[in-house]
């Protein structure tokens, strides 16, 4: 309202909240659908991890990773006059030995834990967060350690084929051999890392209601 009692039309700066996952076409996925879809260059925040998803190397880049983004989120609201919901959290996953990347080896996995970054948000301003944050962590322990390692990525991945699996992780093997027969039906061949968006909080979601979108990138046969 005015001073004349009028209902105003103005909306305050910063009072609609962005939700990325409702507005980026790269979070659309639908169960069953497999997709050929194009991705464009994409900056995160990551954190390198070692070992099975449950061990305590990604538990650790997680750690930092999840302090980080939601210190980020809140001086974007101070300093910025912009407010988002934190993005879910994604990770490429790899082996050296591709073999033990599907025989369930979890011990020689490698994986890079990530956060999407807002397109406004500077370096300048991951590293004042990141500051913020050590401030309130004791030197010296591991949590300093992760912290200080969580860095700036350019992902470019391009052509890429994409689906949303519904359930346990254990029960993904099927819909990534199907997602790489999609990509090989496209003429492409398998390029970078398998990718998967955790559209769930896998901590705290009983595992047949999971939701990940499985993502594996491709590029032209040559």
């Amino acid at each position: 309202m005015n001073s004349d009692g009028v209902k105003s039309d103005r909306v305050k700066v910063g009072a609609v909240k962005l939700d990325l996952k409702k507005t980026l076409p790269s979070y659309a996925a639908r169960q069953g659908r497999f997709d050929i879809v194009d991705i464009p260059s994409m900056r995160y925040l990551a954190a390198d991890a070692e070992g099975a998803p449950d061990g305590a190397s990604f538990a650790g880049a997680l750690a930092a990773l999840f302090p980080l983004a939601y210190a980020l989120k809140f001086a974007s609201k101070k300093g910025h006059g912009r407010d988002y919901v934190v993005p879910p959290l994604e990770a490429l996953w790899w082996a050296d030995d591709p073999a033990a990347f599907t025989s369930g080896d979890k011990s020689a996995w490698h994986s890079t834990a990530l956060m999407l970054l807002p397109e406004w948000i500077t370096d300048g301003d991951v590293e004042a967060a990141r500051e913020a944050v050590a401030a309130k962590v004791a030197a010296g322990n591991a949590a300093a350690a992760d912290l200080a390692t969580v860095r700036v990525r350019v992902i470019e991945e391009g052509r890429c084929a994409q689906t949303l699996h519904v359930g346990p992780f254990s029960e993904e093997g099927p819909v990534i051999e199907e997602l790489h027969a999609t990509l090989e039906g496209a003429g492409l061949a398998l390029a970078g890392k398998h990718h998967e968006i955790y559209l769930s909080d896998f901590r705290r979601a009983a595992p047949e209601k999971l939701r990940t979108i499985l993502r594996q990138p491709g590029r032209v046969r040559g």
